[in-house]
């Protein structure tokens, strides 16, 4: 069974099998701080996740946002409320970069 990990500031925390992530749609996530995590697949397969508030609106609903990608192909999450781009490697927002939510490092262990 293959897991999607995060990387937090104490370690690696196992977020859920890799199998539960549909390509092209993101999950929330409980981190053990209370903080929420926006996770996503994408349909290379690839995992991304960034912090699941929109800063804009202070609601967690990131994990809802639709995928998409710049001309130059960064990966990024369109919030379902205002439309704003989250590149999903670095968390900075595309249409404003005065604004960023954290990206998070992932991995797939066995």
């Amino acid at each position: 069974m293959t897991m999607v990990q995060l990387k937090l500031d104490d370690g690696w925390f196992e977020v859920c099998e890799a199998a539960r992530l549909t390509p092209g749609r993101g999950v929330a996530a409980l981190l053990p701080d209370g903080r929420q995590a926006a996770v996503f697949s994408d349909r290379r397969g690839r995992t991304y996740a960034i912090d699941n508030r929109d800063p804009f609106t202070g609601a967690y609903v990131l994990s809802r946002g639709l995928l998409g990608s710049t001309p130059e192909g960064r990966p990024y999450v369109a919030s379902p409320l205002l439309k704003h781009r989250f590149d999903l490697e670095t968390g900075t927002c595309l249409d404003d970069e005065a604004q960023a939510v954290q990206a998070y490092l992932t991995d797939r262990s066995n």
